[in-house]
């Protein structure tokens, strides 16, 4: 579906760019990063939609160095934490990647710190509700692109709630084997439906790429 036609839906178009093994594993091998971000630059994100697992990969680095500040020009950070865990707001803001960060809880999300000078979105019951949270980044945020930076447990539930439009999978010539502890899709339940291929592209180092519509 054109993107021009889920904006007049209320929901921005939501892609979900990935690297993996070829035993479909989002760990336990050595992506090409630098390759990575260069194609994911093509779709000049709006908002980069992250889960709290993939933001708290990243604690550890964000709290040993200081960050340029935020990117005017940069994308906003949504990230997904229904259980309340990320803590590092303020250091995210500053990684100089993103414009500002937006913490998406839902009410049965843990208390927070008086005074925590993150913006929020509540919503759901018990989770988070991801449908909810693409209405809102559209309409109110006025997001055209959302991509999805996930290790799989995040991209597993668009796939399965019908709202992720489009998946770019950077496929690695190794097998990660044991040691690839998440596949992309998070063990999503899909309806089993054909995916619309759109581009295969073999790249440097033996990877190649492939693209697909879903979605209609």
């Amino acid at each position: 579906m054109p993107t021009a036609e889920l904006r007049t839906m209320g929901r921005p178009h939501v892609v979900a760019h990935l690297a993996v093994s070829l035993d479909g594993a989002t760990t336990g091998f050595e992506p090409d990063i630098g390759l990575f971000y260069e194609l994911a630059g093509a779709w000049q994100e709006d908002v980069t939609l992250a889960g709290a697992d993939t933001i708290l990969a990243q604690e550890e680095l964000l709290g040993s160095i200081a960050g340029p500040g935020p990117a005017p020009d940069g994308p906003l950070l949504a990230v997904v934490d229904g259980r309340g865990r990320v803590r590092r707001w303020s250091e995210l803001r500053d990684a100089g990647h993103w414009s500002d960060v937006l913490a998406l809880h839902c009410p049965s999300t843990s208390p927070r710190p008086a005074g925590r000078e993150v913006r929020e979105l509540v919503t759901g019951a018990e989770r988070v509700d991801l449908r909810e949270v693409l209405r809102s980044l559209g309409e109110d945020e006025g997001a055209h692109v959302v991509r999805v930076d996930s290790g799989g447990a995040l991209t597993g539930a668009l796939i399965e709630a019908g709202l992720l439009d489009e998946l770019s999978l950077l496929v690695h010539p190794v097998l990660a084997g044991p040691q690839g502890g998440h596949v992309w899709h998070g063990g999503a339940r899909p309806s089993g439906a054909a995916l619309e291929l759109v581009a295969n592209e073999s790249l440097r180092d033996g990877i190649v790429r492939l693209r697909y519509h879903l979605n209609g």
